[in-house]
């Protein structure tokens, strides 16, 4: 019988050590709340890494899945399948494009932003701009635009042309961006680099730059897009219009699904041939994306996350913990910068106590939990939490 020790070893006998030996090994869940070999229970903020929009085994999910995969589960991408033209047609839809935008389907976040990369250099123009801090995936081509050099440095030289600039700067924008550059990447939320929230109006001086400077403006909402801070997308809070829109992590609910949306012009740039995927936008993924978004809307689920985001940071600043310096985010995308590198520690006590929680930097906490987290479970946290900070 596999128990935490054993899975433990059973990973460092037989997987690559890229991710460390987890000390958990999870065996079931429901909702926001996990099990794992030992028979404990935990409450789940951490969500997956923000991809299980819905929670553990949500039965719209489970059916979804469930149907789909008896009926037609791949057909790769040589043929058309309906969960997949609902699902675009849905998306451009929320997103505000319909009859403007073209969708193409993958695998992940990493794959949706390498899409991305490719349809700026579809323009004929070399130079993309990103910035310090973001993250956009670990394969090359997201790798060159993630703005943190340690992940990058152990594979350089990265693929070239892209320049960094400061976060939520438009005076590093205006400097950056001129008649040469293809794109523009950033994420409305950056959420890895421990959930900083640029400030008001980043978004609307990004969208003016480069359409003075004919630049495609690349929004990368693989972790904020469906739901997760209280809007479909979070760009849509800014009331601008994205030329590239990224998506993965909640879209398909924990089945592995990514999308990268063209409006205008830039969904017209990949010309067949130029691009591909084998299993991306399968049936079965875009079922259970489907069921998501249908269940968001019939839940009331983004006011839901707008009010319980609220009610947890309104609440983790009313504790007035001394450890405790500043709480920011978006809706359930949430983290709690701490006055000492203590992140790992309370994570670990907390994991003890019996919830999963997220250090995402050293002095900074990632709460990343369902959409589905109720509101007497965020208090649960909060009431506990003084405890877990020592």
């Amino acid at each position: 019988m596999t128990t935490n020790t054993t899975g433990a070893q059973r990973w460092q006998a037989s997987m690559m050590g890229n991710y460390g030996t987890p000390k958990l090994t999870l065996t079931s869940g429901s909702g926001c709340e996990v099990t794992d070999a030992d028979g404990k229970t935990y409450l789940d903020f951490v969500g997956g890494i923000a991809v299980n929009a819905l929670g553990h085994a949500h039965p719209a999910v489970v059916r979804a899945v469930t149907e789909q995969i008896g009926t037609l589960g791949h057909v790769s991408n040589f043929y058309a399948h309906d969960p997949g033209l609902k699902l675009a047609e849905r998306l451009l839809d929320l997103s505000g494009f319909t009859g403007r935008g073209r969708v193409l389907f993958c695998n992940s976040g990493a794959e949706a932003n390498e899409a991305a990369f490719k349809i700026a250099r579809r323009t004929g123009r070399l130079k993309i701009v990103a910035t310090e801090g973001g993250f956009h995936g670990r394969t090359m081509g997201a790798l060159a635009l993630t703005g943190q050099p340690a992940k990058q440095e152990p594979f350089a030289p990265m693929p070239a042309g892209v320049e960094h600039v400061p976060y939520g700067d438009v005076a590093a924008l205006e400097s950056a961006v001129d008649d040469t550059t293809a794109a523009l990447v950033l994420e409305p939320v950056q959420g890895e680099n421990g959930v900083i929230v640029p400030p008001e109006g980043y978004l609307r001086a990004a969208r003016e730059i480069t359409s003075r400077h004919g630049a495609l403006l690349v929004i990368d909402e693989v972790q904020t897009g469906i739901g997760r801070t209280g809007h479909w997308f979070a760009f849509q809070r800014d009331g601008i219009e994205p030329d590239v829109i990224t998506l993965a992590k909640g879209l398909g609910g924990g089945l592995s699904l990514g999308a990268c949306i063209g409006v205008g012009d830039a969904g017209e740039l990949l010309q067949p041939g130029q691009h591909g995927t084998t299993f991306g936008g399968n049936p079965v993924a875009c079922a259970a994306s489907l069921a998501v978004l249908d269940t968001i809307a019939a839940d009331g689920l983004l006011d839901h996350v707008k009010a319980l985001g609220e009610l947890l940071a309104d609440g983790v600043r009313d504790l007035r913990h001394p450890l405790i310096a500043e709480v920011r985010g978006q809706g359930l995308l949430l983290a709690i910068r701490l006055t000492e590198p203590v992140a790992a520690a309370t994570a670990a006590a907390a994991q003890d106590a019996g919830y999963l929680i997220n250090a995402v930097q050293p002095d900074v906490l990632r709460l990343s939990p369902a959409l589905v987290l109720t509101a007497d479970q965020a208090r649960r946290l909060l009431t506990d939490l003084p405890g877990l900070l020592g």
